[in-house]
């Protein structure tokens, strides 16, 4: 009843407000109705009329900061952010020191990219503001942006020192020590956060990204764990440990894992996702198709769980409905080229081979540093007796992965059948040097005992002389 009374009164309101606006009708309206009005029209979206009535209130309440701060808050969403920064500079010219002035101006000039600039306006709240773990969170935000992530943990750090339940300061700081190469450093400061609080999920919670970051899953999960059983209603703890679990390829437990996510956050694209990548791993196919389904239905602009379908399908050498989805994949993500190499597979199994040849050449001009592109591509050519092609190709893939000992090796095999020994020789001694073991891979092209020997004899030599 009373909400359906405030509704009343608010259509009464902007009635009024558009009458006064079209038809210039002499209503008075005080600054807490022009605030109101304001926020109507932004909540709806309509920001040019948001505009107007900002406008026309500091007309009338030209001190006002908070119609100030409502008129500079419509500027952004209009994309007029200069003439938003210049509102805020002249009403902070009255009140140099007011916090809410100076965190708003300099949040616009971090939209702006002028970092320098909204570090400037955050210090200088410092002194003022009650939640100084939100300024320095700020602050580190800007140095980010500024791409000096050092200075950026020293203020993620520093919010945390302010509060310690800060969870975006923790996580940021995690990042930001990552991108600094500090990681190994971070670990000593987390095990002394906890040393302090025993308790903070999120100091175990980010302890476990750290850990996870530099491959030690097993500490990951321990962290993990901690977090849990401090809250066992921590579903991002929950979700990321099964991602650890899936590192470690204990893929039951991640599943485990994935579940209680959603049963904690409920269902979402991205956990209907992973479940199905466990089901992938552990080869229950119709399983993890249902899910990946399920997850398309929630979201079909989920472009990894059409890309999942194709997987499975292609596991179950269902061709062509693979390529139907691995092509819904590429619509949404034309320039990932995983995708483009997955139809470009599929269309080779189908016999469709100049199809084939078209998508890997998306996917290596996409992705040039993956080997198994130039591989696979390569082998489409030597399929059809074209060794020279083949040969173009893996020359093609070797200029950008020249550590690559497969492709060395491959290289060799279609050198000797083209009848280039010698060359093939330069390549296999490169191979032997990149990865020796790696000549087994030979053998499956060459049946012939006569061809083996004349390799193994070459290859025991290298091992002699080396």
């Amino acid at each position: 009843m009373q909400e359906e009374y405030k509704r009343k009164e608010e259509r009464e309101l902007i009635r009024k407000f558009e009458a006064f606006l079209k038809n210039k009708e002499s209503y008075y309206f005080d600054e807490d109705a022009y605030l109101e009005v304001i926020n109507y029209y932004q909540n709806h979206e309509k920001y040019s009329k948001a505009l107007k009535a900002c406008e026309l209130g500091l007309q009338q309440f030209s001190f006002s900061l908070d119609l100030t701060m409502e008129h500079a808050d419509v500027l952004v969403k209009l994309d007029r952010h200069g003439e938003a920064v210049d509102a805020l500079a002249t009403a902070l010219s009255f009140h140099p020191n007011d916090p809410e002035l100076l965190v708003q101006k300099g949040t616009i000039h971090a939209l702006m990219s002028e970092y320098a600039q909204a570090i400037e306006c955050y210090e200088q709240t410092l002194e003022f503001a009650e939640d100084k773990d939100e300024i320095y969170y700020s602050i580190g935000l800007a140095y980010q942006g500024m791409g000096d992530h050092r200075k950026a943990a020293e203020s993620h750090k520093k919010a945390i020192e302010c509060n310690m339940l800060n969870e975006n300061a923790l996580y940021e700081l995690a990042y930001c020590l990552d991108v600094a190469g500090e990681l190994e450093s971070s670990l000593d400061y987390y095990h002394k956060f906890i040393d302090q609080d025993p308790y903070s999920e999120y100091a175990w919670y980010n302890l476990g990204i750290v850990y996870n970051k530099l491959t030690q899953y097993d500490k990951a999960i321990d962290a993990y764990e901690y977090a849990v059983a401090i809250d066992d209603d921590f579903s991002s703890a929950h979700f990321n440990m099964g991602n650890a679990y899936m590192n470690l390829l204990q893929y039951d437990k991640a599943l485990n894992s994935y579940v209680k996510t959603m049963d904690l956050e409920g269902p979402t694209a991205e956990t209907y996702c992973h479940i199905a990548a466990a089901y992938e791993k552990m080869e229950q196919f119709d399983l993890a198709v249902k899910h990946y389904q399920k997850a398309t239905k929630l979201d079909n602009l989920y472009h990894e769980a059409w890309y999942g379908l194709g997987v499975c399908l292609s596991q179950k050498e269902r061709w062509y409905e693979a390529i139907h989805f691995f092509n819904k994949a590429l619509k949404l993500d034309v320039e990932n080229g995983a995708y483009w190499k997955a139809v470009a597979d599929a269309e080779f199994k189908t016999g469709n081979i100049i199809s084939a040849i078209d998508a890997y050449m998306e996917a290596s001009q996409l992705d040039p540093e993956n080997p198994h592109i130039w591989l696979d591509w390569s082998y489409v050519y030597y399929e059809q007796g074209d060794f020279e092609k083949a040969q173009e190709t893996v020359e093609d893939g070797l200029v950008d992965c020249a550590e690559c000992p497969d492709l060395y090796y491959r290289s060799v095999v279609y050198l000797i059948e083209g009848g280039r020994y010698k060359m093939a020789i330069n390549r296999l001694e490169t191979g032997l040097m990149l990865d020796f073991d790696g000549h087994l891979q030979l053998f499956e092209f060459f049946p012939n005992l006569q061809t083996q020997k004349a390799l193994y004899k070459i290859i025991e030599q290298y091992r002699k002389n080396n």
